[in-house]
């Protein structure tokens, strides 16, 4: 019952952060495989670094490539030309959509990368559970800004890796009382709500005053 849960959780993490690849695709006007790639690497590159800081070789993506493929899906199902159709009629949506996706993933990954350090390493401190969480969380979505050209948007969009550094620091502190599928679900529910939160009021952390 835990291992069907969590490939759930997977499997909604990996759809939320290749839509809003796919999505970023788009507003960069790639073409489909622009667009695929995107969302592939946005779904699977923070797994990726993950496992590699871990010493998990070759990393799970390229031993099992449902993830892969389900990732590839939800990419092309973005570039259908009524799906292009909706978000160029309405920024709002695509707004709304990029901010649902991003969250969703954001902490759904966090909390996928803390538990596989648990599984992996003997080394339980914090900070080594707290690290593979966010980077996690926040590899995909740096990948794919490095490639649309765009700055990561962890570093200048409003409270962003900050959500994960807390959702992840809530996940470990009550894994021992709670258990793992608690710990696991109310730390991405914090990283989630933080993430809508800032969006609402528009948090943010001090931006650099300096002139280019």
């Amino acid at each position: 019952m835990f291992e069907t849960l969590v490939l759930a959780f997977e499997i909604i993490g990996t759809i939320a952060f290749a839509v809003s690849g796919a999505m970023t695709g788009l507003k960069k006007n790639m073409d489909i495989l622009g667009v695929t790639l995107l969302g592939l690497v946005t779904a699977v590159g923070g797994g990726v670094i993950r496992d590699l800081v871990l010493g998990i070789t070759p990393p799970a993506t390229f031993c099992n490539p449902t993830y892969a493929l389900v990732a590839i899906c939800a990419a092309i199902i973005v570039f259908f030309p009524f799906v292009q159709k909706m978000f160029n009629k309405n920024y709002r949506i695509y707004d709304l959509t990029m901010l649902i996706m991003d969250s969703l993933g954001l902490g759904i990954f966090t909390v996928i990368g803390i538990r596989t350090a648990y599984g992996q390493s003997s080394d339980h401190s914090i900070f080594l559970l707290v690290f593979v969480g966010v980077i996690t969380g926040v590899g995909g979505g740096i990948l794919r800004d490095i490639l649309a050209g765009n700055t990561p948007y962890v570093f200048v969009k409003h409270f962003y890796a900050c959500a994960s550094i807390i959702g992840a620091l809530v996940c470990c502190l009550v894994w021992n009382f709670t258990g793992e599928v608690l710990a696991m679900i109310t730390g991405s529910v914090v990283v989630i709500v933080l993430r809508f939160l800032a969006a609402h009021f528009r948090w943010s952390l001090p931006k650099s005053k300096v002139e280019n």
